[in-house]
Formats: structure tokens, C-alpha cells, sequence
């Protein structure tokens, strides 16, 4: 995202910081390849209109599925294994087109520290690294397809290799696309030297599997965290990082074929909860090419603008209430920053405070509902998305009480001239134009708390909702912008979804690995018991808050971490809140936080000018964890 005058240039819900993009040196330093640019092309029309259609029949046959079953009273009992079919094909062909446009989640921090001679080369290294990890599990890809063939679906009785050759095929696709675009940037100069260090490290390995199975548990160590960190020191895409990692543990130091990678991705990918992810995405692009957002940001400067402090109230308000309707950090920052910064800083307000606050500000609201952070814990953890909505509302609250206290306390010299109450006409003509847009976040909470629709039903109503009234009351959406929007929503969905599969198969390693149970055996009977043990989950995801955007860390941690929450007798909504506030908090803590560096970018502002500005918010965000993880009350009050 290059300023805030361009609030699009990255998709909904990406850090730039963690996009996909090649150092700009290894474009440049590119040989120029007609050909491979021409088969991209050819390769992605068809791609990008199947990805479409995926998502309008996933949303056509859910809205269908709520009708038949709350208005006709006849449910369609084939609807769920349908749109778990296609959900599984617009993954991961999602994946190929995140691929394609270089929106898969990486982190850059370090290769961009690299002098001009060295980024193309770790740049190639890492191309290398993923067509590696892509060309492995091919074989073992096509050997899970062959043997799902006599495993048939409940309802259709179709053969299940239906469903899990959308993997073999998202693979080859991507395979084709991360070759083409190799040899249009980097060439083969530089990417077969790198090929070659690949097949030379591999080869090693397997010389030196004997001695690495005596290793045991040190190879954890070794392959997913010393393999893993390297990848994503270089720049590898998180979800190859974690893939890249599994791989070498697996087939270095155990007997275990690596055909259990695929049926790991696949039940990371394949629960149906999940499907609300790519709906909630596709609706945060509506509300923002409708104007729904800006319509509730107009509204509350207009009616608490004018009191001191008023334009940070109105900052967290917004960011507050537009965050329960787009469900992703990035959309929410860049909706309100836009339309609140320029009187802002017409009444004194210093651009690193409004950074600052802009940043916390959206960590706060990560746990208003429709959180996708919140919707992937619940579907790894095993937790209800339901009572996670609803605490999710009331933690929120708490945070934005800590940021409020803070930002009047630093308003307090703010310079008030000129700055006068809205006419109630205004604010009344105000309300009116944002009502329906205020009306959404309480329609998805009250569905969903209520148990009148579940999280992916919800997504659904929501998304058919913006699009008749943005097109009624709000200007509506073209025809070609709708369509270029589905493909966005599938890109950013398969980007997100290959996480989650490659996180499953990572975590099926660690589990089966035993550390677990150590691990189990060590927190448990840390001296301050459960309160201890929440003061290293504090700590520990911070610091993967820190190093990783959110929903790496959550897939790592939570299967290892609940278990041992439910020994100590924490609650499962209470430790699911701590979690994610705490991983939110480490997002946006500087030098590291990659969405510290994007709130920068937003807010046009050098890095350097925000640090300083940002730790009193930062600690008054530690302040609301604290409180948090010590009162249980505040996490189920509202079960």
C-alpha cells in the first residue's frame, strides 16, 4: 500500500509487508521472457473465471441452503457436500492465482536489508524452495487421488477423488505459474544454480537420513524451526515455508510417506466452517467499493467530532464498528484513515499519533466479529464461533476503553478552534445515509449469538445485504468491478487457505513428534499454575505476533496450546480471547510487527516517526491483556 491515497493497491486483509512481490533489484536485474509471460497469461484467464464461478455457486447454493432449511422447512441435504467440493477447488486454484499476482503472504524484512547484489539470488533461492516443495508433492498428490477413487461422498455417492484432485491440480498449476514467472524475473542464470543447491541439500538429507532418525526430537528442532526460520528469512511464502519444513521432517528423520502431507492439507483446508473466510472477504470488497464505510465514519465525526479528542474517538469508533462488518485489519485501516486524517491534522493532531493510534486501534478491533482470526481459531481449536463472536464484542470493548483513556489524556493541550458541532440537520442526514451500514454488524451478531444462522450462513446474508443496498442506496457496483472483485476474494482466500493446510500438516508433525506431551507435562506444573502458564502465552504470542501475520501463528500454537488450557481449567472462550489480543498486540509492536510497518504505509508516515509515538498505545493495549487474561468474567459474561 504506497499512501493513503490509494487505499486498494493491496487486497483486503494482506500486509504488504508480507505480500508476495520480489524485491524490486531481482525485477530489474529479470531476463525478459515473452514466452513464459504469454503462457501466464493464457493460463490465467481460464483460472481466474473458474475461480469466479466457484464463488458465486458457493454463495448461490449457501443462500439456498438458508432458505430451503429456516423458510421453506425443507432442507437440501446434499448442499453442505457440494460446497465443501467446490470450496476445496477454489482454494486451491486460488492458491495458483494469489501465485500469479504475487499475493501470497511473505515476510520481506530481511531480504530488504540485503545489498542490491544479494536480493536476486535469495530472491531465486526462494523461487527455487517453491517449486521444489510443489514438485515433491506432486507424486505424492496423484498417489491420494488414485486411492480416494474407492472412497465415495455420503450424500452423492460421487468418488472422493473428486474433491481431493483439486489439490493435485492446484499444485500443477502453481508449479506452471511459479515457473513462468522464475523465468520472467529472475531467469535461468540465476534459477538453476539455485535448482541445483535444492537437489544438492536434498540429496544430502537423504545420505543422511540414518544418522538424522537417531536425532529424535532434535529434529524438530533442525527442520520446523531452523528450516522454517531460513525460509522465511529469505522471503519464501509462509505457506511454503511451513510445507518446506514438513517435508524435510518427515522425509529426512521418519518412515512416514509423504502422502500424509496431502491428507493433512486437506483436513486443514476442508472444514466447512472455513468457507465463511473467502464470503467475509468478498463482502469487506463490497462495503469498500460501495462507500458503507465511510458513510459510518461521516456519521460519527459529524456527531462527536467536535469535542476534545473527539476526532480520536472518532478514529476508534470507526474503526471499532467498520471492523464488524469487513472482518480484516487492512480494509478497516485503510477505510478510515482516508476520510479522518486531513482534519486530524487540521487540529494539531501530530501525524505519529495518528499513526499510532490508527494502528492500535486496529489490533483492538480484530475481536469484533466477523473476525477471520476468530473464525479459523474456532475451526482449529475446536471452540464455538458463536461464543467466540459474542466474548469477542465484549473484549474488544475493553481495549477500546484502555485506548480511549489514553488518547483524551493526550488530547488534553489538543487544539479545539474552529471546531463546532455538526447542525442536527447534518448529523440527522448523516445517520440516515449510514444506517444501513450500521445496521450490518449488528445483523451478523445477532444471527450468529442468537443461533438463528451459523458464522458461514451469516457471511452469506451479509454479503447479499451490502449488494442490494449498496446498489439501491449507495451507487452500486458495476457488473466488471464485481467480477474483478470474486477474483480478488479468490486469490486472497487461497493465499489464507494454503496457511491453514500447510499449519495442519506442521502441526500433525509436532503432535505426533511427542513434544507435546513434554511440553504438556512442563507447563502444567509451571509454580503459579494456570496464572503462570497464561503469563507464557502472553509472552510466546507476542513474540508470533511479532514475527508472523495472524493466522500462521494461531495454526501453530493452538492445537498444542488448548490442550494443555483445558488440564489447567481455563476456559476455552476465555484463553481463545487472550490469545488473539495478545497476537494482535505483537503485530503492531515495532521494529518487527509487519502491521506497525503497514499502518505506516497507510498513514504516509517514515517508520522511525511513528516508534516513538506508538509504545504509550502499545502499553495501554498490554494494560487491556493483562486485565484480560486475569478476569475470566469479562471473556463469558456474554455466553
Amino acid at each position: 500500500m504506497s499512501s493513503a491515497a490509494a487505499p486498494r493497491a493491496v487486497p483486503p486483509g494482506l500486509p504488504e509487508s508480507l505480500s508476495g512481490h520480489a524485491p524490486q533489484s531481482a525485477a530489474q536485474a529479470a531476463v525478459p521472457a515473452p514466452v513464459a509471460s504469454r503462457l501466464q497469461q493464457r493460463l490465467m484467464w481460464p483460472l481466474e473465471t473458474v475461480c469466479a464461478l466457484l464463488m458465486v455457486a458457493i454463495i448461490g447454493l449457501l443462500l439456498a441452503g438458508v432458505v430451503s432449511r429456516y423458510v421453506l422447512d425443507a432442507p437440501i441435504d446434499w448442499v453442505d457436500e457440494v460446497v465443501s467440493i467446490a470450496f476445496i477447488w477454489l482454494a486451491m486454484l486460488g492458491s495458483a492465482v494469489a501465485m500469479h499476482r504475487n499475493e501470497h503472504l511473505r515476510l520481506t524484512l530481511f531480504v530488504e536489508k540485503l545489498s542490491p547484489v544479494w536480493q536476486p539470488r535469495v530472491h531465486a533461492l526462494a523461487l527455487a524452495a517453491v517449486l521444489s516443495f510443489l514438485g515433491v508433492m506432486v507424486g505424492p498428490a496423484l498417489e491420494q487421488a488414485r486411492e480416494e477413487w474407492f472412497v465415495t461422498t455420503v450424500t452423492l455417492g460421487l468418488p472422493n477423488t473428486v474433491r481431493v484432485a483439486a489439490i493435485l491440480s492446484g499444485l500443477v498449476m502453481m508449479l506452471a505459474v511459479v515457473a513462468a514467472h522464475a523465468a520472467r524475473t529472475v531467469g535461468l542464470r540465476r534459477l538453476l544454480p539455485a535448482l541445483l543447491l535444492m537437489a544438492a541439500l536434498a540429496a544430502a538429507g537423504l545420505l543422511l537420513k540414518p544418522w538424522l532418525m537417531t536425532l529424535g526430537l532434535l529434529n524438530l528442532v533442525i527442520f520446523l524451526v531452523g528450516g522454517v526460520g531460513l525460509c522465511l528469512a529469505a522471503g519464501v511464502p509462509i505457506a511454503f515455508c511451513f510445507g518446506l519444513g514438513v517435508l524435510g521432517y518427515l522425509g529426512l528423520s521418519t518412515d512416514v510417506p509423504l502422502v500424509v502431507v496431502v491428507g493433512r492439507m486437506d483436513e486443514g483446508m476442508a472444514n466447512l466452517v472455513l468457507v465463511s473466510v473467502p464470503i467475509f472477504v468478498l463482502l469487506g470488497c463490497v462495503l469498500d467499493a460501495t462507500g458503507m464505510g465511510k458513510a459510518i465514519v461521516d456519521f460519527l465525526a459529524s456527531l462527536i467530532g467536535h469535542v476534545k479528542a473527539g476526532m480520536s474517538y472518532v478514529l476508534l469508533g470507526s474503526l471499532f464498528i467498520v471492523s464488524g462488518i469487513s472482518g480484516s485489519k487492512v480494509s478497516d485501516m485503510a477505510t478510515v484513515a482516508p476520510a479522518l486524517f486531513p482534519e486530524m491534522k487540521r487540529r494539531g493532531n501530530k501525524p505519529p499519533e495518528m499513526i499510532a493510534l490508527l494502528a492500535t486501534g486496529a489490533a483492538m478491533a480484530d475481536t469484533v466479529p466477523p473476525s477471520i482470526v476468530l473464525i479459523v481459531l474456532g475451526s482449529v481449536a475446536g471452540v464455538s464461533i458463536a461464543g467466540l463472536f459474542q466474548s469477542g464484542f465484549v473484549i474488544a470493548m475493553v481495549l477500546l476503553l484502555a485506548l480511549l483513556v489514553l488518547a483524551r489524556f493526550k488530547a488534553r493541550h489538543e487544539q479545539g478552534d474552529g471546531s463546532r458541532r455538526a447542525p442536527m440537520a447534518v448529523v440527522g442526514r448523516l445517520l440516515l445515509v449510514a444506517a444501513p451500514a450500521l445496521l450490518l454488524p449488528f445483523l451478523i451478531r445477532s444471527a450468529v449469538g442468537g443461533g438463528v444462522a451459523t458464522a458461514t450462513e451469516v457471511s452469506t446474508i451479509a454479503v447479499l445485504y451490502a449488494l442490494v443496498v449498496g446498489q439501491v442506496l449507495y451507487g452500486g457496483i458495476g457488473w466488471k468491478r464485481l467480477w474483478a472483485m470474486l477474483i480478488e476474494t479468490a486469490a486472497l482466500s487461497g493465499a489464507i487457505l494454503l496457511i491453514l493446510g500447510t499449519a495442519a500438516a506442521m502441526a500433525w508433525s509436532i503432535t505426533r513428534s511427542g513434544v507435546v506431551q513434554e511440553l504438556s507435562g512442563f507447563l502444567t506444573t509451571l509454580p503459579g499454575g494456570w496464572v503462570a502458564f497464561m503469563g507464557v502465552t502472553i509472552v510466546a504470542f507476542l513474540i508470533l505476533g511479532c514475527l508472523l501475520e495472524g493466522l500462521p501463528a494461531v495454526l501453530l500454537l493452538a492445537p498444542i496450546m488448548f490442550p494443555i488450557a483445558k488440564k489447567l481449567g481455563i476456559n476455552d472462550i476465555h484463553y481463545s480471547m487472550v490469545i488473539v489480543t495478545a497476537m494482535n498486540v505483537g503485530l503492531m509492536m515495532p521494529p518487527i510487527g509487519v502491521g506497525f510497518y503497514i499502518a505506516c504505509r497507510i498513514g504516509d508516515a517514515k517508520p522511525d516517526d511513528v516508534i516513538g509515538a506508538i509504545w504509550p498505545y502499545i502499553a495501554a493495549l498490554l494494560v487491556g491483556v493483562v486485565v484480560i487474561a486475569a478476569v475470566p468474567w469479562l471473556s463469558t459474561v456474554a455466553l
